[in-house]
């Protein structure tokens, strides 16, 4: 996409999504601090919410806990399942940008009644049910999005999250302005018109990668932005069983494939059933490739936007206004006071 072509800056989801090295240059690591030596007093940690303010930034630091392994127990799930839980002894994070959202609240307003004292709330608001049902909240910097689909928002939930982490594990995260630069490259680079049409015409889009909250969550954006069927198929998943009802007219957008797996795609997939395989990698693979700066240990960030770089190309490739879906909502389900 690029920043001074009519084409895309006349679009709020465009302009919030270029928004976003700017939200990691200026992300403060130091914001998740205070809230350490109740995370550390419990011993356990639990990421909730609701859509993309749970699927990437929730799952990319359960991910990126269990690469170190030596610090505590993390976990991730929707906050209406949450409800069957014992979380007695997890320290909660409950992430909604309007501080609306219906089941977070429901699941605070129970913890908070049973006399839980670690309960803490990610927004983008103040005066929000979920702060009066919070211990303490955190409010993001990233600024009002204009567009329906959440994307800035979602980078600065996962960089919180990151941050505490680094916390956690008495690291100093540092690098931010590297991934900004790349984030931005990523965005703005070229992707070929001949894949861009393959993906347009594609009957379903399937999202094949690690379950690192990337490929999840851009088969959610596919939905919101392209108005496309999607699916996220996770890790080796496309390799077990599904290639019996896919067919020619589909396509697969794998995230950094595993190397080891690529031979066997093409033989089931690609040569199995004729489907045309694109890849998102840091590296040359042996399906089309769409290369990325390599990220190193953010690279889930550049990964995300490069995706978000090809998910715009689609839509503005089928005369899709981006900035207006038909019934998604802004507030997937909202509290409502009274």
């Amino acid at each position: 996409m690029e920043q001074n072509n009519k084409k895309y800056s006349k679009y709020a989801l465009v302009k919030d999504m270029l928004e976003t090295p700017g939200v990691i240059r200026n992300f403060d690591p130091a914001v998740s601090g205070k809230f350490v030596p109740q995370v550390r007093e419990k011993r356990n940690l639990f990421f909730t919410g609701e859509g993309s303010s749970r699927i990437f930034p929730a799952k990319r630091a359960v991910c990126e806990t269990l690469k170190r392994g030596s610090l505590f127990p993390i976990a991730t799930e929707g906050a209406t399942q949450a409800l069957e839980y014992d979380l007695t002894n997890y320290a909660v994070f409950g992430a909604s940008n309007s501080g609306k959202t219906k089941e977070i609240v429901r699941l605070f307003k129970k913890l908070k009644d049973s006399g839980h004292n670690a309960i803490f709330g990610l927004t983008a608001n103040t005066d929000t049910p979920l702060e009066s049902m919070a211990q303490d909240i955190h409010v993001l910097n990233c600024g009002k999005e204009n567009a329906i689909a959440a994307t800035k928002s979602v980078v600065e939930q996962a960089l919180f999250y990151d941050s505490l982490i680094h916390h956690l594990a008495d690291e100093k995260m540092e690098g931010l302005h590297e991934l900004a630069d790349k984030v931005d490259e990523a965005m703005k680079q070229n992707i070929e018109p001949t894949l861009v049409e393959q993906l347009k015409n594609a009957d379903i889009i399937y999202f094949a990668g690690r379950n690192t909250g990337v490929a999840e969550e851009l088969a959610l954006k596919t939905n919101e932005i392209t108005r496309k069927r999607s699916d996220f198929l996770e890790g080796t998943y496309l390799l077990h069983g599904i290639e019996e009802i896919m067919n020619k007219n589909e396509v697969i957008l794998v995230i950094e494939p595993f190397e080891s797996e690529e031979e066997k795609i093409s033989e089931c997939l690609v040569e199995g059933v004729g489907m045309k395989v694109i890849a998102i990698a840091s590296r040359e693979t042996s399906f089309p490739t769409i290369r990325i700066p390599d990220g190193e240990k953010y690279h889930n960030y550049v990964e995300l936007a490069a995706g978000w770089n090809i998910l715009v190309e689609i839509g503005i490739a089928m005369g899709i206004d981006l900035d207006k879906p038909v019934r998604a909502r802004k507030v997937g389900n909202e509290y409502i006071v009274g």
